[in-house]
C-alpha cells in the first residue's frame, strides 16, 4: 500500500509540477494563471498538448520551442521532477493518514514559494494566504476523520508559536528578514506542529542553520555582498520538508537524550 500511494502521488506530482511552473512564471508578473494557455515566452506561440507532457516533452524537444527554437529553461523539467519526487516521498510518509492531502498542498506551495523567492525575493501573499486557510481546513478535516484533535491542537499552537517568534524577530531586526517570511512561518508551524512540538523547533532551526551556512559560503566566495539580500524562504522550506520527511529519527534521538 505504501508503494502504491507513493507511485500515485509521484505521478500526480508530475502534473502538479507542470502547473507550478505556470505559477512560478506568471504570479510574480501579475498574470492570470488561467488565460492565455501555455505559450512560448519567446514567440508567444501556443504550446500544443503533445509539447506539454511533463519532462518528456522537454527532452523530446531538446529544451527548445518547436516553433522558434528559443531555449526552454531546464527549470521546467526540474520543477516537475522535484515535485514528483517530493510528492512520492510525502505519499510514502503519510500513506495511512488523512493528513496526506494537506501535506501534499504544503509541498507544492513550498516549491513554488522557494522558486519565486530565489528569483524575485518575494513570498507572494497570493500563495501564503490561500494555502494557510486551506491547510487549516484540511488538517481540521483530517483530525475529525482520525478522531485525533490533539494533533490539530498542536498544529494551531505550532502555527501561533512560530508566527509570534518570527514576528518578534522581525520587530527586533527588521532588516534581517521580510514580513513574507513571518507570514510563511504560520504555515510551517502549522504542519510541523501537527507532527509535534520538537518538529517545530527542529524544522525552523534547521532552516536558520541552512540559511546561515549557505549565506556565509556565498559571501565568502563573492557571490553575495554582506549587505545584499539573501532569500530566506527556500531555507525555511528545506528545513521544514527535511523534518516532515525525516524528522522522526532525529526527534526520537533528542527524546532519548533526556533518559
Amino acid at each position: 500500500m505504501t508503494a502504491l500511494v507513493a507511485v500515485i502521488a509521484g505521478i500526480y506530482g508530475l502534473v502538479i509540477g507542470s502547473f507550478l511552473n505556470v505559477v512560478i512564471w506568471r504570479l510574480p508578473r501579475h498574470e492570470s494563471l488561467v488565460r492565455p494557455g501555455s505559450h512560448c515566452p519567446g514567440c508567444d506561440a501556443p504550446i500544443a498538448v503533445r509539447d506539454n507532457v511533463p519532462v518528456v516533452s522537454w527532452l523530446v524537444l531538446r529544451g527548445r520551442c518547436r516553433h522558434c527554437g528559443e531555449p526552454i529553461s531546464i527549470r521546467y523539467p526540474f520543477i516537475e521532477l522535484l515535485t514528483a519526487v517530493l510528492f512520492a516521498a510525502v505519499g510514502a510518509r503519510f500513506h495511512d493518514s488523512w493528513a496526506l492531502p494537506a501535506f501534499l498542498l504544503l509541498t507544492a506551495a513550498l516549491i513554488a514559494i522557494s522558486a519565486i523567492d530565489l528569483e524575485h525575493f518575494i513570498i507572494p501573499n497570493r500563495i501564503v494566504y490561500p494555502v494557510g486557510i486551506a491547510s487549516v481546513i484540511l488538517l481540521a478535516g483530517a483530525a475529525a476523520l482520525e478522531h485525533d484533535f490533539s494533533s490539530f491542537g498542536r498544529a494551531l499552537l505550532g502555527a501561533a508559536g512560530a508566527f509570534l517568534f518570527f514576528f518578534i524577530l522581525h520587530l527586533v531586526a527588521p532588516g534581517g528578514m521580510g514580513f513574507g517570511d513571518v507570514r510563511l512561518s504560520f504555515v510551517l508551524g502549522l504542519f510541523l506542529g501537527w507532527l509535534g512540538g520538537l518538529y517545530v523547533f527542529g524544522g525552523l532551526f534547521l532552516g536558520f542553520l541552512l540559511g546561515a551556512v549557505i549565506g556565509t559560503v556565498l559571501i565568502a566566495v563573492g557571490r553575495r555582498g554582506r549587505k545584499q539580500h539573501i532569500p530566506f524562504g527556500p531555507f525555511l522550506a528545506a528545513g521544514t520538508m527535511i523534518f516532515v520527511l525525516f524528522g522522526d529519527p532525529i526527534v526520537h534521538w533528542w527524546q532519548g537524550l533526556g533518559h
